[in-house]
């Protein structure tokens, strides 16, 4: 293909407008050029007429000097310049460039750091050397540029290209995160830290109840995200596993354990990975047609996705990459693949908490309530999960089959194994960020002004505990007053003072 006249000047592209009249530059100017089957990156470079500079979340706008040369090289040293790294857009271009094109242009800029990182990125991506000699000059150069995007510290140093490998994930599963200011923010907060803060001076009683609770309430919370109403012994059961997070190794088998423990009556379900296709969302009423929201990874694809996911969640532990960010990659790729038929989404919210403890970002002994903060926050998990479904719908080819199922019918793992991972750290980063801040104080706060109450019923009352649990449930209820029913009922032995007494002091522990 003829490699001028790439860029493009707009107002609208890909159905978006353009902040201004300007050229496309970058990425965006190569994958509509070459028409590559690649989502469009959540941000476009845009080089204006004017001597301007300034960002929007989809636009980064440049004044005309940083117009790049209307050249495939000129396009691709601008991307990874200013753009960063895109593994699944290199992936689909080496694809469907010929081998000798990208040698030609590898070769032409032997020695500078982005045409480096363009051999590099095609002999990693498509796992074949090109016939380049080694290079020998001293410095080398790290693949991703921090400024733009998380790495791995240190990284792995390829002496034939002179580059640093810092990726944080393997060939066969590496989702990029994009730095943000708002990701940049709670990283430099140390939530981890500010965990510990909260959880300080709070007496091992209390700490372990509110442990307990924790669980108890991630699971039922995990399960209602999932439109289910779970069995008390259901959910204490799936809690105790969430609270085994982090003990046990992840694998395939550690995988399929957990899925038994959610699936209560697998009389209805294929266990295991997937041996069909798989996809989210409703049927036709009148033909039962399916209409997906989400499609998920080809069941042929499933094990090498899935074994790749778990062999970056190992790398990424023993890296020491963030741990907010691992857990962002590897439950949001899960979950994106969807490898079970059933039980997907609470297996992806229990990685958050394996990663979380595995890494140890959270306190031993403490959950923090992911799924219940998901839930407080369910729109905008929502919009995180079709952030990245929807888009990918536009490049799945599917056919419905003969239990109004779907069939994927073209090649698809590239979209499970890079995608653009930004906008689920930072949903990641705003539960954990609201657990510590609303959901946990509130229920250590919570235990000890029942331990007041109870220690005050115990000296006054000497009521058993479990009527001391169901009083101030029906108090709870009842806005701070004891209903006629439980005064003639549960509660017949008070007399109207001892009443008036009670209520005063659930008023006085519970509401000043």
């Amino acid at each position: 293909m003829d490699s001028t006249h790439i860029t493009q000047d707009i107002l609208v592209f890909n159905g978006r407008t353009a902040p201004e009249a300007g050229s496309l530059a970058g990425y965006g100017s190569l994958i509509g050029y070459y028409q590559l089957e690649v989502p469009m990156p959540q941000r476009l470079a845009l080089i204006s007429k004017k001597n301007r500079r300034y960002n929007q979340p989809e636009w980064l706008v440049l004044p005309p000097p940083y117009q790049p040369a209307d050249t495939l090289s000129g396009h691709l040293t601008f991307a990874l310049k200013y753009e960063g790294i895109n593994l699944l857009f290199f992936r689909k271009l080496f694809r469907k460039l010929p081998q000798e094109e990208v040698t030609a242009l590898v070769q032409a800029e032997y020695s500078g750091q982005y045409m480096r990182k363009v051999w590099f990125l095609y002999e990693w991506l498509m796992q074949e050397q090109l016939p380049i000699p080694d290079l020998k000059i001293k410095k080398a150069v790290p693949l991703l540029d921090e400024r733009l995007q998380y790495a791995t510290p240190g990284g792995i140093r390829s002496t034939r290209h002179r580059i640093i490998d810092n990726l944080p994930g393997t060939v066969a599963f590496c989702p990029l995160v994009y730095k943000t200011e708002k990701l940049e923010r709670y990283i430099g907060e140390k939530l981890d830290q500010r965990s510990h803060a909260v959880i300080s001076g709070v007496h091992k009683d209390v700490l372990m109840r509110t442990s307990a609770f924790l669980l108890l309430k991630d699971s039922k919370a995990s399960f209602t995200i999932e439109g289910e109403n779970p069995t008390q012994s259901r959910a204490v059961r799936w809690g105790r596993a969430i609270g085994q997070a982090g003990t046990r190794p992840l694998s395939k088998e550690e995988l399929l354990r957990l899925q038994q423990i959610v699936i209560e009556n697998s009389r209805f379900v294929s266990m295991g990975y997937r041996t069909e296709g798989g996809f989210v969302g409703d049927h036709d009423r009148a033909t039962g047609d399916p209409i997906p929201d989400h499609i998920s990874a080809r069941w042929q694809d499933v094990e090498p996705l899935m074994q790749g996911l778990l062999e970056a969640a190992e790398y990424l532990e023993k890296v020491r990459f963030h741990p907010v960010l691992a857990a962002a990659k590897i439950a949001f790729g899960f979950v994106f693949i969807h490898p079970f038929a059933d039980g997907n989404g609470r297996l992806h919210r229990y990685l958050v908490h394996h990663l979380l403890a595995a890494m140890r970002y959270t306190p031993q002994g403490i959950i923090f309530p992911v799924s219940a903060a998901i839930l407080e926050h369910i729109d905008d998990y929502r919009k995180v999960l079709e952030g990245y479904s929807h888009p990918l719908l536009d490049f799945i080819q599917w056919k419905k089959t003969g239990n109004n199922n779907i069939a994927v019918l073209n090649e698809t793992a590239d979209y499970y194994r890079y995608f653009d991972a930004t906008a689920q750290a930072e949903f990641l980063f705003d539960c954990v960020a609201y657990t510590l801040d609303k959901i946990i104080p509130e229920e250590v706060n919570y235990l000890q002004k029942y331990d007041r109450l109870k220690s005050w019923l115990d000296d006054n009352f000497q009521m058993p505990d479990k009527m001391v649990a169901l009083l101030v449930r029906f108090l709870e209820q009842s806005e701070g007053r004891l209903s006629k029913r439980a005064r003639e009922k549960e509660f017949a032995a008070l007399t109207d003072d001892d009443v008036k007494e009670i209520e005063a002091s659930f008023a006085l522990y519970f509401y000043s």
